[in-house]
């Protein structure tokens, strides 16, 4: 019996029948099946009612399991007894009915023994049970033969602890007495019919156990019971220290970690550090990252436990995305393909519905049946970023390449490139055979930093690029998306690639019509020469620079030396390309650490690290000193004036007003911008930029590329540092000191439109700036708000003349925002999640 929907068993059910929840790595029903194989039994009929496919696409005709397995679907309800007269044209003997979403491990033979020994037509396995209100109560007499059915009593009612299993033994001439007009059911009407009829009807009490999976609790329960070995089961995998069982090609950082009784499924990746206390049960493909800790749980097939989560009594379903440092308390139930984003709490008695998402920094106190708790996004931050083969998958890749080449023209051209590492080139890969499948051309650059493919977009007449790379999370891979002449995806084409993405309306071309895969040759070397072209090459030489340069393990390194080589710049590198990413890559902080040391130990004129991608520039000083980002601009923006530079420098809005000040008197101008790359690049690709900046270690030279380039950005500071003569300790030492504080608040979606209203309205008749977001200028200084695009936070910006000046605008501001967030009906009061100096 296979056709329940299980609603009390939601939201595990909502898209599953009720006999395929797990119990330890395998459907209940599975189980049920290798309890029949063990006593005999060879032919199974199977009733379906709910999602039948699920069932049928599982077990198929049951060779696997060594029985031959039929199906019977009802078309609607009938009853249990009208379920099984569905199936009466194969039941020509004596068969067993029994339930496929209840665990059991009692004997089968003796009962079909019994049954037969009695001569009986029907007989029930009956179970003894401390409370007995829950199910229906069978009444015998001493010979086993049934005197009464009560179905579900009182406690006034009770006469007897024996209770109906669902567990039958039956003659096929009973089912002639099931009407085929309406549904019929078992207990409540075909057996007291046979009952006042005087026929044969025996009830056994069977030995072992039996559970029915009725509620949430009680499928905890079983698979609980099942780990201290209360059922007998056929538990895949081998087993360790007694209670512990491990699936096939399992990995596991810390075996100490894991406490028994415990569960894991095959292919499950258990990260050093992480925990798994005593009551643990994961699925197949389940990955837990460090100091994840999970007890008392049962976590379904694919799903993903970010870093420093813990999840207690609580049962998880497939393919959910628990992100890093989220608190899941107990009795909460999550449903299939849900993402609970980082740091958030989902407090006890929760139930998250399948393909939900709740927002970062959520505290869930009600169950989410209907609507998400965040903003549907496909894009954040300029790109197209997930956890590999979590979600961003080679099949989201292959999906999201069709809807690039569906929002291009019909025999476009895209350049192609990547990061090195194995999880890179497997996701370039599927989204060039998405883009060709569309009709789109696409030239696979292999693996070349992304400013050199934003370089081809600019002079060879592409038209798009995509790069794929590494974001902070070692396992997080990031898409990146670029127009010509080499700048950020505009708003208006990445809303085409989203809309032909979530519509699943994409050009699929036709057998002639495929697109082609051309490998260019000699792209670094035109870059090259490019840059060349675009330097002082006799004014670098002639300063006879020696300098440490850290590549970041970015193919940087493939084109750096093409460019400080025919400069006559002595450079001293460190890790470099390599084409299998090492176990444990150097940080940011680490790198610039050994830039320092190896500055000072050859006597460098200063030390350049480059981040992954070969876009962002960090600059380490001759005294071993790091240059801090919010100071780098400056020096840039310095030496653009003693150079006496004409044209316009592009800034965002929430950079420090220090810039203004420096170029005062000077023949350039700033122009400020959005704060995301896109507008900055985009402002930096108009007429008259000569250089654009944020505080993040990014800069652009428009002349010759409007994007970041950690590359072009190093050789144009040599020819800018060139006619110094001072060390560029002393530089960066006569620059003025920020005293910008910027702040991150968390906001919830739904509060971030009346915040922005509220301040609007109290700034009213101030002078205000709405550039980007809401800046307010007043004598001490400036202050900002400014609502995060990806994430439920808010930026909070504020400079002033002095550092105290800059830390009462940053106290006001923040005490605004508290009030109006403290104010608004189910708005927690802000949280404030760092605050940093410029």
């Amino acid at each position: 019996m296979a056709g329940g929907e299980g609603t009390r068993l939601r939201p595990l059910t909502s898209n599953q029948p009720k006999p395929m929840v797990p119990i330890v790595g395998k459907p209940c029903m599975a189980h049920i099946l290798d309890l029949l194989k063990r006593h005999g039994f060879e032919d199974v009929i199977v009733t379906l009612a709910f999602l039948p496919q699920a069932i049928r696409g599982y077990f198929g005709d049951g060779e696997s399991l060594g029985l031959g397995i039929d199906y019977s679907i009802e078309e609607s309800p009938l009853g249990t007894a009208g379920s099984v007269r569905l199936a009466s044209s194969q039941l020509d003997g004596t068969f067993l009915v029994i339930s496929g979403d209840a665990l059991c491990d009692i004997d089968l033979t003796d009962l079909v023994e019994f049954h037969r020994e009695k001569g009986a037509a029907v007989t029930i396995g009956l179970k003894s049970v401390d409370n007995p209100l829950e199910f229906g109560i069978v009444v015998t007499d001493e010979d086993g033969r049934i005197e009464r059915f009560l179905e579900k009593p009182s406690w006034g009612q009770v006469f007897s602890d024996t209770i109906n299993t669902g567990i039958y033994v039956l003659e096929p001439e009973i089912l002639r007495h099931i009407p085929t007009d309406r549904p019929f059911d078992f207990s409540k009407e075909l057996f007291p019919l046979l009952l006042d009829m005087g026929r044969p009807l025996y009830g056994r009490v069977v030995e072992g156990y039996w559970q029915d999976i009725g509620n949430l609790d009680q499928y905890r329960q079983a698979n609980f019971d099942a780990l201290d070995e209360r059922v007998r089961l056929d538990v895949p995998g081998i087993r360790l220290r007694g209670n512990v069982w491990v699936g096939d090609e399992a990995e596991i950082g810390d075996l100490d970690a894991v406490r028994g009784p415990a569960f894991i499924g095959s292919n499950c990746r258990i990260a050093e550090e992480a925990t798994i206390n005593p009551y643990t049960v994961l699925g197949p493909s389940v990955t837990l990252r460090e100091r994840a800790r999970i007890g008392r749980s049962v976590i379904d097939s694919g799903t993903h436990v970010g870093r420093s989560t813990l999840i207690e009594g609580a049962i998880v379903g497939r393919r959910c995305d628990i992100r890093a440092h989220v608190r899941v308390h107990e009795q909460v139930a999550i449903g299939d393909d849900v993402r609970v984003g980082a740091e958030s709490v989902v407090l006890p008695g929760v139930r998250i519905y399948p393909f939900k998402e709740v927002e970062s920094g959520a505290q869930l106190h009600e169950s989410l049946i209907w609507e998400s708790r965040a903003s549907a996004r496909l894009f954040a931050r300029g790109g197209v970023r997930g956890l590999v083969n979590v979600d961003l998958t080679p099949d989201v890749a292959v999906r999201l390449g069709a809807a690039f080449g569906t929002a291009l023209k019909r025999g476009a051209s895209v350049a192609s490139s990547r990061e090195p590492p194995a999880p890179c080139r497997m996701i370039k890969r599927a989204l060039i055979t998405g883009l060709i499948s569309s009709g789109v051309d696409v030239a696979d650059l292999r693996v070349l930093p992304s400013p050199v493919t934003r370089h081809v977009l600019k002079v060879q007449g592409y038209d798009a690029g995509v790069h794929v790379g590494t974001g902070s999370d070692p396992e997080m891979v990031e898409i990146r998306f670029f127009e010509p002449p080499g700048i950020e995806l505009t708003t208006p084409l990445q809303k085409e690639i989203e809309k032909a993405f979530s519509r699943h309306e994409l050009r699929r071309a036709a057998f002639d019509e495929v697109g082609s895969i051309s490998y260019p040759a000699r792209v670094r070397e035109s870059y090259a020469q490019d840059l060349l072209a675009a330097l002082d090459v006799e004014a670098i030489r002639a300063r006879r620079f020696r300098v440490v340069v850290d590549y970041g393990y970015s193919a940087a390194s493939f084109v750096l030396p093409l460019v400080l080589g025919p400069a006559g710049v002595d450079a001293i590198s460190a890790h470099g390309f390599v084409t299998e990413r090492p176990e444990r890559p150097a940080t940011l902080h680490e790198s610039i650490g050994q830039a320092k040391r190896l500055v000072r130990a050859i006597g460098a004129d200063f030390g350049a690290v480059f981040d992954r991608a070969g876009e962002r520039l960090y600059l380490v000083d001759e005294q071993g000193r790091e240059v801090p980002v919010d100071r780098a601009p400056l020096l840039f923006l310095r030496l653009l004036v003693d150079r006496e530079r004409q044209g316009k420098l592009a800034f965002p809005a929430t950079v420090t007003s220090l810039v203004d000040r420096i170029v005062d008197g000077s023949g350039l101008e700033i122009v400020r911008t959005g704060e995301s790359l896109a507008d900055l690049t985009q402002v930096a690709a108009s007429d008259g930029v000569v250089f654009a900046s944020s505080v993040a270690g990014g800069y652009v030279f428009p002349e010759f590329l409007p994007a970041y380039d950690a590359v072009a950005s190093l050789c144009k500071l040599l020819e800018l540092l060139a006619p110094e003569r001072s060390p560029l300790s002393a530089i960066v030492a006569d620059l003025p000191r920020p005293t910008l504080v910027h702040r991150r608040v968390r906001c919830p979606w739904s509060a971030k439109g009346l915040v922005m209203r509220v301040l609007n309205e109290r700034f009213q008749g101030r002078d205000v700036d709405l550039t980007e977001g809401i800046k307010v200028y007043e004598d001490r200084g400036w202050i900002q708000v400014l609502p995060d695009p990806d994430e439920p936070l808010l930026h909070l910006y504020a400079e002033g003349g002095s550092d105290t000046e800059s830390e009462e605008l940053d106290r006001e501001l923040r005490a605004l925002v508290e009030e109006i967030l403290g104010g608004e009906d189910g708005v927690e009061a802000a949280e404030i999640l760092t605050s940093t100096r410029a």
